[in-house]
């Protein structure tokens, strides 16, 4: 159990409940093959099924860690930082990106919208889902949008999405990674036909990095 004046500082985004921070190779979307640290911070409320990262859900497993403490662990690797999760909007970025971006940093977030912006930010990969949708301000905002792709009715989604957000934002279909040998040849085929689309893999795993 926090204490009240911790409960303060989380609120106020001074502390953040960090559940883990590696520096790796970036393996989705526009960015992937780059060198970057991430920083996942835990709680999300979006629940989907398939979430790979679980364990990131309950933001009270996870200390909340001062900002500063994050930011001089962060800078020690890399001025590309990114900040995921969980979903990160849970809470407020406002003070953890101004700190980064003080500092000369690049940072880009991966969110599923669901929850009002708030921080700085380089690049926004925005990663809709439909138990949750993003809130309408996100959309024009968004330079990539990534949709997971489980089963074939997520196209039908993702054009949706796609309705939404700026002529400039890269479209991008990602299959599921449990069900990928299915989804891969119809992303293929969808992509091809129209090749607004781009495919995504999750290229970290297939190279067994973080």
């Amino acid at each position: 159990m926090i204490s009240e004046e911790t409960k303060e500082l989380v609120d106020q985004g001074i502390m953040l409940p960090l559940m883990e921070e590696f520096y790796t190779i970036q393996g989705e979307g526009f960015h992937k093959g780059t060198a970057a640290y991430f920083i996942r911070i835990g709680g999300c409320d979006v629940g989907c099924h398939w979430c790979d990262v679980k364990e990131s859900w309950n933001a009270e497993l996870h200390p909340p860690t001062h900002i500063g403490q994050i930011v001089e662990n962060a800078l020690k690797y890399s001025k590309t930082i990114v900040i995921t999760g969980g979903e990160p909007l849970t809470w407020d970025m406002t003070q953890l990106t101004q700190s980064l971006k003080d500092k000369g940093a690049s940072i880009h977030i991966e969110t599923s919208g669901a929850y009002a912006l708030s921080g700085i930010w380089d690049w926004i990969c925005l990663s809709p889902k439909k138990i949750k949708l993003p809130t309408e301000e996100i959309y024009p905002l968004a330079h990539e949008l990534k949709v997971i792709v489980f089963n074939k009715h997520d196209l039908k989604f993702a054009e949706e999405q796609a309705a939404k957000v700026s002529e400039n934002c890269i479209l991008y279909l990602q299959p599921e990674w449990s069900n990928r040998e299915k989804m891969i040849p119809l992303i293929v085929d969808y992509v091809m036909k129209n090749p607004q689309w781009k495919v995504s893999l999750q290229t970290h795993k297939y190279l067994n990095i973080p």
